[in-house]
């Protein structure tokens, strides 16, 4: 797991002041006065009418046509609202952030281009700092609502007394627990006096394939706004995690979270208590901090929270030493979207 952990004393954190109406169909009606047609061919020999007005039928016939025409763009537009509202009902917010792969949150010609992913995407990726008893945890949020949802892993408020988020522009808000899900390590939080947030567009996990290409967005050591690139190298990974609140906070001793992937422990002991989910492998680096953060496809939608890194065991002398090697693992969206409703809810497992 890839937040970041320092003892009480090692170093602070600052914090900078920094509806819808129904639409009816609508069917042309027959007009009486169109004439049957005739009895008979017209033989050869008979002239052929004079140009002239068309008649009064034809001329009706056509606006009947053009009417319908319109009734039906009526109604599609009708149903494609109620259907945009259907969902935010459903989902109960102002905003609807979860779409499929083929949203556009980069314009067409900047489509996997690094820098325009990170411009799109950074302003809703935050960085997460909890209190807890014996000192504190770095991580990073993805803000899901304008008025400051924000989903993290759990594994980065657990035993939180209190939890401080900075935004990409720099403001500094408190942030209540809303609810957690140790099973999935997941978490959602809501920032206190929050408004007019850039939401993140969340896309569809079940598209993602090995070799696409990948950002990363988060707060590796506290540095806000860090991005990486790299591809998916893997899907649908075994990785186990902590659930008890001792273990998820540092039994690595290293500011890597401890997770078990291949009946191997890495970053420590994951302890008996844990929780196994399929993970997006990538080779995008992810460093202690990185928890929590966006893992986003070339279009600029999220498919992922990423959760675990591994750091070798030469380079856990310290977490300023603890680095990427390029095995990281992220939470597939999907998941993310399946669980809101239990989050939003107040769940707390």
């Amino acid at each position: 797991m890839t937040e970041s952990f320092r003892r009480s004393g090692e170093y602070d954190y600052d914090d900078p002041q920094g509806p819808y109406s129904q639409s009816h169909g609508y069917s042309a009606p027959v007009n009486p006065e169109w004439p049957p047609p005739p009895a008979y061919e017209p033989t050869a020999a008979s002239p052929l009418p004079a140009a002239g007005p068309e008649p009064e039928p034809r001329r009706r016939r056509a606006r009947g046509s053009v009417a319908l025409l319109a009734a039906v763009a009526i109604v599609a537009a009708a149903v494609g609202g109620a259907t945009a509202y259907g969902f935010q009902e459903l989902a109960g917010k102002n905003d609807v952030t979860a779409t499929g792969t083929s949203t556009a949150v980069v314009p067409a010609g900047k489509k996997g281009d690094v820098a325009a992913i990170a411009a799109a995407v950074s302003p809703s990726v935050v960085e997460i700092n909890a209190t807890l008893d014996n000192g504190s945890s770095t991580g990073s949020g993805v803000v899901i609502s304008s008025n400051g949802e924000i989903v993290t892993n759990n594994h980065v408020i657990a035993g939180a007394q209190s939890v401080k988020v900075r935004t990409s522009d720099g403001h500094s808000y408190t942030a209540d627990v809303v609810g957690t899900d140790s099973s999935k390590d997941l978490a959602l939080i809501k920032l206190q006096g929050a408004s007019g947030l850039r939401a993140a567009t969340l896309g569809d996990s079940s598209g993602v394939q090995v070799g696409d290409s990948v950002v990363a967005i988060g707060s590796p050591e506290g540095l806000t706004g860090t991005v990486t690139s790299g591809i998916v190298s893997a899907l649908d990974r075994d990785v186990t995690v902590p659930t008890d609140e001792s273990q998820a906070q540092g039994q690595g001793g290293d500011g890597s979270w401890p997770f078990q992937f291949g009946g191997r422990n890495f970053n420590g002991d994951t302890g008996s208590s844990t929780t196994t989910y399929k993970a997006i492998q990538t080779d995008a680096s992810l460093n202690p901090g990185n928890s929590g953060g966006a893992l986003i496809d070339a279009a600029g939608n999220i498919i992922g929270i990423n959760a675990a890194m591994y750091s070798s065991s030469q380079q856990a002398s310290s977490s300023s030493d603890a680095g990427s090697i390029g095995l990281g693992f992220a939470i597939p969206v999907n998941t993310v979207k399946s669980d809101l409703a239990k989050l939003r809810s107040g769940g707390q497992n």
